[in-house]
């Protein structure tokens, strides 16, 4: 029983932070392997004498997998508790870390890879639903901004990390140890989180139907979406983009679904919240800005090891301060999110921006070697401002959602991120490599030209952040004033990027695990 004296049936549990913990733990290794085996793939042709096509699914096939279970695993942990759905996901990701540190063959890591991208995929919704059941106000923003700390430090710092472990175990045989690494960790979230994440978290569950209709057409539409995307550079030829088409009319029949489903039961997702600003904005923009962000790492990581012939050590140590930028305003960003609002997220992409042109103009000021130093200020700025954007942005989008439902809702949010990230990949990436083509091998215009690409993705999230900023002023004028406050100013926090609080904890709060 969790309730208490606050009135509303919520008592905190003194074990949250440290569930917390335990959930960051597992999230940072789901993401970290996003971005780790960029640095490796050198290591692993070498030691599996991997073909470039094998090499190529070694990367996508993680990111495939993970985009295509988020939303059916969130939509698990609403049903079967989250406690035990992100130990089942952490548990498989063990596993597979495992399987692939000893592969024997190129197909063997593909298929690890690929069990290890799923395993990711059941993981991540998870954190954001146990963050919603188990924090309220001020403390979901902190939490939040814990998690976008997380996420920005794991991609970030995945390549020095990767770095680190080739260096110190050999080119040869680093590789696997780039896997390895997650069999200890893994195996202490696992005994953690059945020590620290409380037991109420599996309690209340959905008891309707899994949507077994609607698990399909959304996975062949992802599935559709992306392949196309990230395989771009290995299938040659303007066919691949049909698939593109067919999975835009396959995701239009889901969302055609899910609205018929409506009438008979739960859909595995609510498109209802698409109908709510905060969510429908909070989300475009997501997809927006990963689709610049995880490019900047794709192709800065390329330029430095095969145009400037840094080892993975050095290419790791290059993005270190984007992600100690990141790591420092993200816990800021979560503390006062829900005071600022929207606007938070437009000064921070406004420094991304900043920060990337600085980049820029650094790249084509100081040619050579040294780049990996005179882009060390501008990074630090694009970090600063994308710990600004990333929990947030989370934070916000998931204010209104019901916490019942939220492990699916941060699963379609997440979605849109995957699918952004393979979109912002395949743009800048055919950019990048199209500029070498032209050039001869000149990689420093390359970076460049595929740089301000992902300066436009971000621009583009910025125009929709000052959207529902200049939106959420519109609303905030025509709200009437409550008693005791003045019109056109709110009480402190009661309303953040367009969400008003003091109409949004009651529905965030039925109902809830806490009424248990």
């Amino acid at each position: 029983m969790h309730t208490g004296g606050s009135g509303d049936g919520y008592t905190p549990d003194p074990r949250r932070w440290r569930a917390l913990s335990v959930c960051l733990v597992g999230g940072f290794m789901a993401l970290l392997d996003v971005s780790i085996v960029n640095v490796a793939l050198p290591s692993i042709r070498e030691g599996l004498h991997a073909s470039d096509s094998a090499l190529q699914w070694v990367v996508s096939g993680y990111a495939l997998a993970f985009g295509l279970l988020l939303v059916p695993a969130g939509r698990f942990g609403d049903m079967k508790g989250r406690r035990n759905a992100f130990v089942a996901g952490v548990a498989l990701f063990t596993l597979a870390s495992a399987a692939a540190g000893l592969a024997q063959g190129a197909l063997w890591l593909v298929v690890a890879r690929i069990v290890q991208g799923a395993a990711g995929g059941i993981i991540n919704p998870q954190i954001s639903g146990l963050i919603q059941q188990l924090f309220r106000g001020a403390e979901r923003g902190r939490a939040f901004g814990l998690l976008g700390a997380t996420v920005g430090i794991s991609t970030a710092i995945g390549p020095l990390l990767g770095g680190l472990l080739i260096q110190a175990a050999g080119v040869a045989e680093g590789w696997r140890w780039v896997f390895y690494v997650n069999v200890p960790v893994g195996a202490l979230a696992i005994g953690l989180a059945y020590r620290f994440i409380p037991k109420f978290c599996d309690d209340q569950r959905r008891k309707e139907s899994f949507d077994p209709v609607g698990v399909v057409l959304l996975a062949a539409g992802v599935v559709l979406v992306l392949l196309p995307l990230i395989q771009e550079e290995v299938w040659v030829g303007q066919g691949k983009w049909l698939l593109l088409v067919a999975g835009v009319a396959v995701l239009g029949g889901f969302v055609a679904w899910e609205r018929r489903y409506t009438r008979h039961g739960h859909p595995m997702v609510d498109l209802g919240l698409f109908r709510r600003r905060s969510y429908a904005l909070g989300a475009l923009l997501g997809l927006a800005y990963f689709a610049g962000f995880t490019a900047i790492f794709f192709i800065f990581t390329l330029y430095l090891q095969q145009g400037l012939h840094y080892t993975a050590l050095q290419a790791g140590v290059a993005t270190v301060p984007f992600a100690l930028g990141s790591a420092v305003s993200a816990s800021l960003g979560g503390r006062v999110v829900t005071r600022v609002g929207r606007a938070l997220i437009a000064i921070g992409l406004g420094l991304v921006a900043i920060g990337l042109v600085g980049v820029e103009i650094a790249v084509e000021l100081v040619p050579g070697r040294h780049d990996g130093w005179a882009t060390a200020l501008p990074l630090l700025i694009a970090g600063i401002g994308s710990g600004l954007v990333i929990a947030p942005n989370q934070t916000l989008t998931l204010a209104e959602v019901p916490v019942v439902g939220a492990g699916s809702a941060g699963g379609v949010l997440q979605t849109g991120q995957r699918i952004g990230a393979a979109v912002g990949i395949a743009v800048v990436g055919a950019v990048f490599f199209a500029t070498v083509a032209a050039t001869g091998g000149d990689f420093a215009l390359a970076f460049r030209h595929g740089l301000w690409v992902t300066i436009g993705f971000v621009l583009i999230s910025l125009v929709i952040a000052l959207i529902d900023v200049r939106a959420s002023r519109r609303a905030a004028g025509r709200e009437p004033a409550s008693p005791g406050v003045a019109t056109g100013s709110p009480p402190d926090g009661a309303r953040a990027g367009g969400v008003d609080r003091s109409r949004q904890e009651p529905a965030l709060d039925q109902p809830t695990l806490f009424d248990a």
